[in-house]
């Protein structure tokens, strides 16, 4: 089904570039941009830039940029389509579309299927636990007893799963769901001796399980009455929407107040979360029984650097919890502990004494990771000698995972207190530790060279290496390696017009590519067209009329920017000059895959990591002039222009190299090194102009 024209002009209209990435992660003002750590790989520093008056959004690390449509689609894993329907449900835009019939709904994608299948079942139970007399009496009465009110059941949509085998799959197949996606979802089991297929939850209350934007992705199901055969508590298995290590349970209800807060609160269970959000402490979610894995703090990190992990009172449960958590401090996480009185959880601690009480215990009792560690371990190893060594050798190895070295300085001088040793005894334990990792790493980073080497095939023969260039000697003919450094010299590939292009719907990292120097050339030239073609450099000549003129006859090498200078040459023969914003809003006429292709390279070639400060002329007395002050401007233009002629004179001399050398009529021969001697007049002149030094 096709969305209007129309309305995905208003959703793209309504949709704001840092509400739509600040659903996904914590951005901080930077200048007149907001940065991130970026939610598309891992990092501890933020390259992830967000530009509101573009809205826009680059990251400097692994190079993904676009508007917010882009990266809905990105972050969710979506469809053009799809990134469209969830941006005008959060802005809540109609979108007239026809009804989706049964066929219709099974030609969806199978991934929005399951999406599809998953939401009519948090709506089925959600349905039987508030209008059935099963769900009043065994569902919604369990929530009462635990004290959830109606908006906590809303917040959180909870509900109940009738017990009866093929409830679910009856009333799904009736509203024409397709029996194959509702197993794919993990809603229904088909048993593969008598191909029978069946409800996986049955007469359980149900917690629906949600991502970052709010989709229902899986369920967790208690079971009420007693029944040694059947678990308390069963899961949906992993599916292509969910990935347990990969999710935290009410993460959706809890990334605002995080982001406000500045601490996340990490806990165990369902009924915790559930619990402290209805007692007013909404940053809270939960591992759901699982050991906390290098995803979910990942995800935590988006939002807040903070998180203090609350534990019950059961001490064997936190001794091996400890050990696991080391990899939050290697991801540069602030981590802290509370434990609560034996007997007690995060749910029945809030529920006996209040927000304030427990909000107040949290705050006394909060220490950080490495002196709870610390702690709990001394307590074990006692005036035992040995057991106290491996006690230091544990806390040691804890902290050399900071990657922050101010705070594993201030940790080894608290440590060393604590443990009553010299502070520089675990500072050099550290660094042993430290060396004999890093010497681990190399030796792997070895190994797999030597893997890499054994499968990588055989170089051809005939290859040629040069390493001095000196002043030409052609009495004889060319000897054969005075082109290949000539090649080398200029910096131009063996094998010229072989350009390998990476697919247009790629989006490369910065740097990622090794590109010959013509290529940077002609990206920097298309550059100052996006940026600043309609500015003008004198009365009536604008940039793109100068760089075009000047371009009359040249033709770009590598794309894209051979198909973007035929569109500025084509639109500005049309009286109109394009500009970044056409490509980054789609304004161009173009298929989608270019489209899209297009909108990279324009924030790609429109965004600076860096911007000087406000204040830096006032405060240090330094003037930095802009690029786009005129002079500078056509100063950059003119270099640019001529940096390229120059690119070109190089690469047409070594074509004319080539065929001298291989050229067996003496006429011939005289003509081609005629024409050798105007460019590399040509190549001396430019060099002249740039102030180049030219060597030999």
């Amino acid at each position: 089904m096709r969305i209007p024209e129309d309305t995905v002009e208003r959703i793209r209209q309504a949709a704001d570039i840092l509400e739509v990435v600040g659903d996904f992660v914590s951005l901080k003002r930077r200048g007149s941009n907001y940065i991130a750590c970026c939610p598309f790989h891992n990092e501890k520093t933020p390259s992830f830039n967000v530009n509101p008056a573009r809205q826009i959004y680059k990251c400097f690390g692994c190079g993904k940029a676009g508007d917010p449509v882009r990266f809905v689609m990105d972050v969710e894993n979506l469809g053009y389509g799809e990134a469209l329907r969830y941006l005008a449900k959060k802005y809540n835009i109609e979108i007239a579309e026809q009804e989706v019939t049964p066929e219709e709904q099974n030609r969806q994608t199978e991934r929005e299927s399951l999406y599809i299948a998953l939401n009519y079942a948090k709506t089925f139970f959600q349905e039987n636990l508030l209008q059935t007399d099963e769900g009043r009496g065994i569902g919604l009465s369990y929530f009462r007893e635990r004290g959830f009110s109606d908006p906590t059941l809303a917040a959180f949509e909870l509900g109940y799963s009738p017990d009866q085998w093929d409830a679910l799959l009856t009333d799904a197949t009736k509203k024409g769901y397709n029996p194959t996606v509702l197993s794919k979802a993990g809603l229904t089991i088909v048993r593969e001796e008598s191909g029978k297929t069946f409800d996986r939850f049955r007469g359980r209350v149900m917690f629906p399980i949600h991502n970052v934007s709010g989709r229902v992705i899986a369920f967790g199901a208690r079971i009420l009455k007693a029944d040694p055969k059947a678990p308390k508590y069963l899961n949906s298995p992993e599916t292509d929407v969910y990935h347990k290590s990969q999710v935290l349970y009410g993460i959706f209800q809890a990334k605002q107040t995080i982001r406000q807060e500045d601490v996340c609160y990490l806990t165990e269970g369902y009924t915790d979360v559930i619990s402290l959000h209805q007692a007013g402490i909404k940053n809270v979610v939960a591992s759901s029984g699982t050991s906390l894995t290098i995803e979910q703090i990942r995800l935590i990190s988006r939002f807040t650097p903070n998180v203090t992990i609350l534990y019950d009172g059961d001490a064997a449960g936190v001794k091996a919890a400890l050990r696991g958590l080391d990899m939050v401090l290697e991801e540069g996480l602030n981590v802290s502990v509370v434990m609560f009185p034996d007997g007690d959880d995060p749910d029945s601690f809030v529920r006996k004494v209040g927000a304030e009480a427990f909000k107040a215990f949290i705050k006394q009792n909060a220490h950080d990771f490495i002196t709870f560690k610390t702690d709990n371990l001394l307590k074990d190893a006692g005036d035992n000698p040995f057991k106290r060594a491996e006690v230091i050798s544990e806390i040691v190895g804890s902290i050399s995972r900071i990657p922050d070295p101010i705070k594993r300085q201030v940790f080894f001088q608290t440590t060393a207190r604590q443990l009553k040793v010299d502070e520089q005894t675990l500072i050099s334990e550290s660094n042993r530790l430290i060396r004999k990792q890093r010497d681990q790493q190399i030796k792997e980073h070895d190994r797999q060279q030597e893997r890499d080497a054994r499968n990588r095939p055989a170089p051809q023969s005939g290859s040629s290496a040069s390493s001095s260039f000196g002043p030409p000697d052609f009495s004889d003919g060319p000897p054969d390696d005075f082109f290949n450094d000539l090649l080398d010299e200029a910096g131009i590939d063996p094998a010229p017009g072989e350009v390998q292009r990476p697919a247009s719907n790629v989006q490369r990292p910065a740097g990622s590519e090794n590109r010959p120097p013509l290529a940077y050339q002609e990206e920097e030239c298309i550059r100052l067209l996006m940026n600043y073609g309609a500015r003008e450099l004198e009365p009536g000549v604008s940039l793109c009329h100068y760089i075009l003129s000047e371009l009359n006859d040249i033709d770009f090498q590598h794309e894209p920017y051979g198909q973007l200078l035929t569109l500025f040459r084509d639109s500005f023969s049309q009286g109109r000059v394009l500009m970044a914003d056409d490509f980054m809003h789609q304004r161009v006429d173009l298929p989608t895959e270019q489209a899209n292709s297009f909108q990279y390279e324009a924030i790609s070639l429109t965004t600076q990591r860096y911007e000087i400060s406000e204040n830096w002329e006032e405060k240090h007395k330094i003037f930095v002039p802009s690029e786009e002050d005129t002079g500078v401007l056509a100063e950059a233009a003119y270099g640019n222009i001529l940096r390229l002629k120059k690119l070109l004179a190089e690469a047409r001399m070594h074509d004319l190299l080539q065929q001298i050398r291989i050229t067996t009529d003496a006429d011939e021969s005289d003509r081609l090194m005629a024409d050798y001697m105007h460019f590399k007049r040509v190549d001396v002149e430019i060099a002249r102009l740039l102030g180049t030094v030219i060597s030999g």
